[in-house]
């Protein structure tokens, strides 16, 4: 059986680093070429749309810009039970965020083996198009940690 991987980028690019997620896969699509069971996704905003990339892969990788408590400027990275109780935070109460869509897929039985969350510390969360040069600097790191561990899934 091969596994299904699928790499989901969130995001609202018209937010500054808020998009970085949606840059990293972006990036991703646009310089590798990844093993064909390893779907690429620009989720932006979507919301409840994500639900079936999150329920339907063996693993879930996703890049988010994330706010840390500890708020360090850095690559942070969270699997599985790690993940933070703060990745709920939303631009819209219309919106779901990634923790719904993650509770949703429990409550459907459906969370997947393994659960990867990359994320950076936004820096400025205005309306513009673009990452900040302090955001766009940690888009290689996430990127290269993302396929370690993605390469890693599919050694398995």
């Amino acid at each position: 059986m091969d596994l299904k991987i699928n790499v989901l980028g969130l995001g609202n690019i018209i937010f500054g680093d808020e998009g970085f997620g949606v840059e990293v896969v972006r990036f991703l699509k646009a310089n590798y070429k990844l093993s064909p069971n390893v779907n690429i996704i620009d989720g932006g905003t979507q919301g409840i749309y994500l639900l079936d990339y999150i329920e339907s892969p063996d693993c879930l990788l996703i890049f988010d810009a994330i706010i840390p408590l500890e708020y360090e400027f850095k690559v942070y990275i969270y699997q599985n039970e790690e993940l933070p109780t703060f990745i709920y935070r939303k631009l819209s109460a219309h919106q779901m965020g990634l923790s719904e869509l993650l509770s949703v897929a429990k409550l459907n039985g459906k969370v997947p083996d393994e659960v990867v969350l990359i994320g950076v510390p936004p820096q400025k969360m205005d309306m513009h198009v673009g990452l900040t040069e302090e955001v766009r600097k940690l888009v290689p790191e996430a990127v290269e940690t993302g396929l370690k561990i993605i390469n890693e899934w599919l050694e398995k």
